[in-house]
């Protein structure tokens, strides 16, 4: 037989993911589960969007430029325009989601071996693009007690070594929610310029901003021009999954010439999802009023519900649509399958990520799970409720000295 490639072997499974077998088993059980264990969100997708695919009038369904279509970017370049980051149409490339953008400009910036240097926990997937791209990931270690804050310039300094070729953010983040101010922002760039590095920035949550914090794009830091690189997507945005719509900016035209040879290997990105897409720009204000509205009352339950269980602490994000909650257990993989195996209230049960797959090192997420408040109020409670019943039952409950915390 022959082998599997080594890289192959080497590909991680996705920590969001991996448990699904288990949850299909306990609906086929008649239970109900929760799913807060991915950022698929259940907020209707704006009405504009759909309506461009319901009313679709053509007769071929053809390619599009490889960097999308014009009229699409143009669009985007207004878009960014109001949220105070200039660039031209020419300066962006559409991209299959955020994940080829990434994917795509790790495989543009570093050679096999270059390392990029990532805030833990991250988004498990990281690993992956990382992985298909020959590079090396680097983890500078943030901390739940510290309410996930960016680490210090001397922690990044500290790993810098003559393979570093990068940095790489989620603002606001997956998973922990956290958001990164000025003062942050002007750390890193500091980083970027002494070590000539490349930025990445992930800001696919650039629109869920709480408690009067806003967004500050990396492309609005001064000086960054060559070394920026903004992630987007729709995804998150619009309630928009499915439609595998994201964008590759940046102001370099090298990097940029050089991301559209492996978009034009690929072809083009997917023509419903940018009819759809160009036309999600047409959504009215309103429509964000509702959606983070609605999100901060979402947090604000799971949140202090989360605080209420004894035991558990969770730090309140002020962005995105996640949190990252330390529980008094022995292993997060195993109360998380055990959750879907062999636990139930009131017919219910909750599914979760372990947060071993945020971390380079597995271990250190090992009392950890990542939540998305992406589910109407009342089933969020009703997750705190099976949370805390849960939590009282699992076999595996590491009793705590008063005032200790989970990971000491």
């Amino acid at each position: 037989m022959p082998a599997i490639s080594t890289k192959g072997r080497l590909m991680p499974a996705s920590p969001i993911r991996k448990l699904v077998p288990y949850a299909e088993a306990a609906r086929k059980r008649g239970l109900q589960v929760l799913h807060l264990n991915i950022g698929q969100p259940d907020i209707r997708t704006p009405e504009v969007a759909l309506n461009a695919i319901r009313q679709l009038d053509r007769t071929v369904i053809e390619y599009s430029h490889s960097a999308g279509f014009e009229s699409y970017r143009k669009g985007l370049a207004v878009y960014y325009a109001e949220h105070h980051i200039p660039v031209t149409h020419e300066q962006i490339i559409v991209t299959n989601g955020g994940s080829e953008a990434l994917l795509f400009g790790m495989m543009a910036c570093f050679e096999p071996g270059d390392e990029l240097i990532i805030p833990e926990p991250y988004y498990a997937n990281y690993n992956s693009f990382a992985l298909a791209a020959g590079v090396k990931v680097v983890p500078v270690r943030s901390t739940i007690q510290e309410g996930f804050a960016l680490p210090a310039i001397s922690a990044f300094e500290a790993l810098i070594t003559p393979r570093t070729k990068g940095i790489l953010i989620c603002n606001p983040g997956n998973p922990t929610g956290t958001l990164y101010g000025r003062a942050e922002l002007e750390t890193l760039r500091s980083i970027v310029l002494k070590h000539d590095l490349f930025l990445f920035a992930d800001e696919v949550y650039r629109e869920f901003c709480y408690d009067g914090a806003s967004h500050i794009s990396a492309l609005s830091l001064e000086g960054l021009d060559q070394h920026a690189v903004l992630i987007d997507s729709v995804s998150k945005r619009y309630s928009m999954c499915g439609a595998r719509v994201g964008a590759f900016i940046t102001r370099n035209a090298e990097l940029l010439a050089t991301v559209l040879k492996f978009a034009q290997a690929r072809l083009s990105p997917p023509t419903f999802g940018q009819i759809a897409s160009e036309a999600a720009l047409r959504t009215p204000p309103s429509y964000f009023d509702e959606v983070i509205g609605e999100y901060r009352q979402r947090r604000d339950i799971l949140v202090d519900g989360l605080n209420a269980i004894p035991g558990v602490h969770c730090p309140r994000p002020k962005g995105a649509f996640y949190c990252v909650a330390e529980l008094p257990i022995d292993d997060a993989d195993a109360f998380c399958q055990w959750l879907l195996e062999s636990f139930s209230h009131d017919g219910h049960t909750v599914m979760m990520a372990p947060c071993s797959g945020f971390y380079a090192e597995p271990a250190t997420g090992e009392r950890q799970v990542r939540l998305a408040y992406v589910l109407e109020q009342e089933k969020l409670r009703k997750a705190v409720e099976c949370l805390g019943a849960a939590l009282e039952q699992y076999p595996g409950r590491v009793v705590q000295a008063q005032g200790a915390s989970a990971s000491a």
